[in-house]
């Protein structure tokens, strides 16, 4: 056996692997149950910096939700567009909406974890919700996210909301949350212990108690990370509480970015962030280079060999190998946008968006490393940062 054909065959071990560890996830990543008939008081808190368009379909989107029993905070974090206006319209209009009270950036602090720090110190409800403001709830979501972490017994519980996108790039990158997350969390141990390192969350959804919140320091155990969603389920699991996710892809949903330029800055701002070591950014890259790039290329060339009349003995078995990987990519991709909505372009061009991934994650760690990572146009962390 060549060379080649060694190397496809630990391709196509990870590539089980990964399809194998999807189709488990997929099986407790599931959907909530009914609304309860009342629940506790729950504080929706929306940071907003520079979010004219946004602020007001978020805030009333929240607004309708059959759980009534909700107030809505909404930090203004020195906008310098109409988010202020707007914000003055929302609060005229129903007393549910309040505006929180802000302060100045204090130094070694992220933007967005100060703005929801000190939303989270002002929050009446038993339940906080810390979300984004381009995120649209719909009527149920409140009352069945409740129902979910009493039916888990969790005090902290994220989903992943839809993912909407327009463009390539957009179809290129958002997608690929939802390929990391089901790849390689082991959400069985998740569920059945408080591990820290088996949680995970997403910063557009996280519904936390006051007493979870308060005793794991809230963002304050991370004020100057760009990603809440690890680190607050981390941190909340350390405190000694549970947490979980559910699957929310009818109740929740987002369009992150617009474009290629919005999404490259959005990712590269907390994708190394994400991974949280350079050991385990060399493990993804070689694993999603070896199991869902190398056999998209060798069945190329096999198969443009094949068409030429040159296959020789050892690319036809190459071939076969990378094809059935090939199969395997497809078959996971396939799963993962028929149950999440992502359409036809993740699935095919799969390659491709790993590699820009891969990419991104490489260059965010740059970007760490050398204090140039930024949120809402603030560059790193203290008076400078957002």
């Amino acid at each position: 056996m060549n060379i080649l054909a060694i190397i496809l065959c630990v391709s196509f071990a990870f590539a089980v692997l990964a399809l194998v560890v999807t189709v488990v996830n997929l099986v407790i990543y599931t959907r909530p149950p009914a609304a309860l008939p009342a629940g506790p008081l729950v504080t929706v808190c929306i940071p907003a910096r520079n979010e004219e368009e946004n602020i007001a379909a978020c805030v009333r989107s929240v607004l309708a939700n059959r759980h009534t029993n909700l107030e809505v905070l909404v930090y203004d974090d020195q906008s310098t567009d109409r988010t202020p206006a707007i914000v003055r319209e929302l609060l005229a209009g129903d007393p549910r909406v309040r505006a929180a009270e802000t302060v100045a950036l204090p130094p070694n602090w992220n933007g967005k974890q100060h703005a929801c720090w000190r939303m989270g110190q002002q929050a009446r409800g038993e339940w906080m919700i810390f979300t984004d403001a381009d995120v649209r709830f719909e009527p149920e979501c409140i009352g069945r996210a409740l129902a979910s972490a009493s039916e888990r017994n969790a005090s902290l519980v994220s989903t992943f909301p839809r993912q909407i996108t327009g463009t390539i790039s957009e179809d290129l990158a958002v997608p690929m949350i939802f390929f990391v997350l089901f790849s390689y969390l082991p959400m069985p141990m998740m569920r059945s212990g408080n591990s820290p390192t088996a949680s995970a969350g997403c910063g557009q959804f996280l519904m936390v108690t006051r007493e979870a919140y308060d005793k794991s320091g809230g963002h304050s155990a991370f004020k100057d990370s760009m990603h809440d969603g690890v680190k607050m389920p981390r941190e909340v699991r350390k405190a000694g509480f549970h947490t979980d996710l559910f699957d929310g892809t009818d109740l929740v949903s987002v369009r992150m970015y617009r474009g290629l330029a919005q999404t490259w800055r959005g990712f590269t701002k907390n994708a190394f962030e994400g991974i949280g070591s350079l050991g385990l950014l060399w493990f993804f890259t070689i694993v999603h280079l070896l199991a869902h790039v190398l056999p998209w290329v060798v069945a190329a060339i096999a198969a443009s060999m094949w068409f030429s009349g040159s296959l020789t003995t050892d690319w036809r078995a190459a071939g076969v190998v990378a094809g059935v990987c090939v199969a395997l990519n497809v078959i996971q991709r396939s799963i993962l946008a028929a149950r999440f909505r992502q359409g036809i372009v993740p699935v095919i061009l799969h390659p491709v968006g790993v590699v820009f991934m891969t990419v991104v994650q490489w260059y965010s760690l740059y970007l760490a490393k050398t204090n140039r990572r930024a949120w809402r146009g603030r560059v790193g962390v203290g008076v400078a940062a957002g």
